[in-house]
């Protein structure tokens, strides 16, 4: 993705940032809330987890996991779209949530020293960054050894006739949202993205490259959507290794 199409990708969500969610709600027909739960009982989180959500929009993924961690640990969510972190801290203050901090910042360039976290999170934000295999090397530096990555993304269906017709059905539901947020062509790259974006086992390809191992993956919605999540090598098992 060139500099250009970042810069429209970052005045699209600056854009929507107030529709964002109920137009994510539509979209996915609510499904979202469903799979997000699910990738998250593939989550292992210490007592006092350090954690980060990259492309943490709205802030909904940091708000669960926060929720989850029950006062302790912390949670650091990363936008690069600052009026979309403004609706998510509205939320954190709406639920007095004192266990997150949200900041400003570029997915590929993440403002954090090495091995800084126990688990990293990124829901449907990896085909919007300008270099998504430079993001998974990111995210790779700035977990600790033995920390876990999870990724929600948009998918194919394996089906070729089911793929049209959930291409069909985004399109249409791309449609809904514009209507419902008020919006006009900004939804057109929500529906772009996700139909150029890699297929479960290709990105699966992606993490094992960046140097993830034990990557798994599950599809949503008959393969509308797939959660991905692997860890970083433990220290012995780079000693095993070497």
């Amino acid at each position: 993705m060139g500099r250009t199409n970042e810069k429209h990708v970052h005045e699209v969500f600056q854009s929507i940032s107030t529709k964002y969610d109920k137009m994510n709600g539509v979209i996915s027909l609510n499904m979202h809330k469903q799979w997000r739960r699910d990738i998250m009982r593939q989550m292992s989180l210490p007592v006092h987890a350090q954690v980060l959500d990259v492309c943490c929009g709205t802030g909904d993924w940091t708000i669960a996991i926060a929720n989850q961690l029950e006062g302790k640990g912390k949670v650091h969510g990363l936008d690069f779209s600052e009026n979309m972190l403004e609706v998510g801290q509205k939320k954190v203050d709406d639920e007095k949530l004192t266990n997150v901090e949200l900041l400003h910042g570029d997915a590929t360039e993440l403002p954090f020293a090495d091995e800084s976290f126990h688990v990293v999170t990124i829901g449907f934000g990896l085909r919007n960054v300008p270099d998504p295999k430079k993001a998974l090397q990111e995210i790779l530096r700035v977990l600790k050894p033995g920390g876990q990555v999870l990724c929600l993304e948009t998918s194919h269906p394996e089906n070729v006739l089911f793929k049209r017709f959930i291409l069909c059905i985004l399109n249409k539901s791309c449609q809904a949202g514009r209507w419902v947020a008020g919006s006009g062509k900004e939804y057109q790259w929500l529906y772009d993205s996700t139909a150029t974006f890699p297929k479960k086992k290709e990105l699966a390809e992606w993490f094992v490259d960046s140097g993830f191992v034990d990557v798994n993956f599950r599809s949503y919605a008959g393969g509308a959507a797939a959660g991905h999540w692997g860890f970083k090598r433990s220290v012995l098992e780079d000693a095993i290794y070497e």
